[in-house]
C-alpha cells in the first residue's frame, strides 16, 4: 500500500481540475487555489513542467495529483473523468487552459497540420471533456471556468481565432443551457498576460506593461 492510499492529502479539501496546468495562466491558478486549500488535479502533456508545479505547490503547504495527459487523446480523457469520479465522486472547480495556438499565418497559406491540431485541442477536446466532465462538476455543484481570447478576423489569426471562437461558442451554449440546472459555467476575459502564448504571437512587444499571470489568476479567482 502506497503513502498516498495511507494518508490522502486531499482528503477534505475542494477538489480543482485544471486542464492545461502545466503552464502559464493554467499553472498560475493552479498555485493560487492550491494556495487557499484546494486540492489540484493538474492535467498537461508534459511531465517535466507538471513536476515543476507539484514542488512549487507543495514547497507553499498546498497538495496536487498530477496527469501527464494529452486532452485531443479521447481515451485518456475518458479515463481521467472515471479516475476522479472514483476517487474523488466529483469536481468542484474544472479550470480550462489547454490550448493549441497556431503559429500566425495568411489566410491562404494556413498549414493542413496545424488546422487539424488546433480544432482537435480546440475544439472536439473541449467537446468531449464538457460530457465527461458535466456530471462529475453536479454531483458537487461545481463551476466550471474559460477563458475568452477574442482573436477571431483579425489578421493572420484564421487558425487560431476560428478555433478559439468556435470552442467559446460551444462554451456559451453550454453555458446558456446550464443557467438553471447547473452546473455554473464561468468565461473570463484575462488582460494581456506576459506568457509564452502571446510572446509567440507578439514577439516584439513591451512585456513590462503587460499583466502578471499570477495577478490575473487571484483577480480571475476573486470574481467567482
Amino acid at each position: 500500500m502506497s503513502t498516498d492510499q495511507i494518508q490522502d492529502p486531499s482528503q477534505g479539501k475542494k477538489l480543482a481540475l485544471v486542464t492545461g496546468a502545466s503552464r502559464g495562466l493554467g499553472a498560475a491558478i493552479a498555485e493560487a487555489l492550491a494556495a487557499d486549500g484546494w486540492h489540484i488535479m493538474a492535467v498537461a502533456k508534459t511531465s517535466g513542467a507538471l513536476e515543476e508545479l507539484d514542488d512549487r505547490i507543495q514547497s507553499a503547504g498546498g497538495s496536487a495529483s498530477l496527469g501527464p495527459l494529452d486532452v485531443a487523446e479521447p481515451e485518456q480523457m475518458a479515463h481521467l473523468a472515471q479516475s476522479v469520479g472514483a476517487r474523488w465522486g466529483g469536481v468542484d472547480l474544472w479550470v480550462h487552459t489547454a490550448i493549441h495556438a497556431a503559429p500566425l499565418c495568411p489566410a491562404g497559406h494556413i498549414d493542413a497540420k496545424e488546422l487539424a491540431k488546433s480544432t482537435a485541442v480546440n475544439m472536439t477536446a473541449t467537446a468531449q471533456l464538457i460530457g465527461l466532465i458535466e456530471p462529475l462538476l453536479i454531483a458537487r455543484k461545481g463551476t466550471a471556468l474559460f477563458f475568452d481570447d477574442n482573436r477571431a478576423g483579425q489578421k493572420f489569426f484564421s487558425v487560431y481565432g476560428a478555433t478559439k471562437a468556435a470552442q467559446m461558442a460551444m462554451v456559451r451554449s453550454w453555458q446558456a443551457e446550464t443557467a438553471k440546472v447547473g452546473p455554473r459555467v464561468v468565461i473570463a476575459e484575462p488582460k494581456p498576460m506576459a506568457t509564452a502564448l502571446r510572446g509567440r504571437f507578439f514577439p516584439g512587444e513591451d512585456r513590462s506593461v503587460l499583466a502578471d499571470r499570477h495577478d490575473e489568476a487571484r483577480r480571475i479567482l476573486a470574481a467567482l
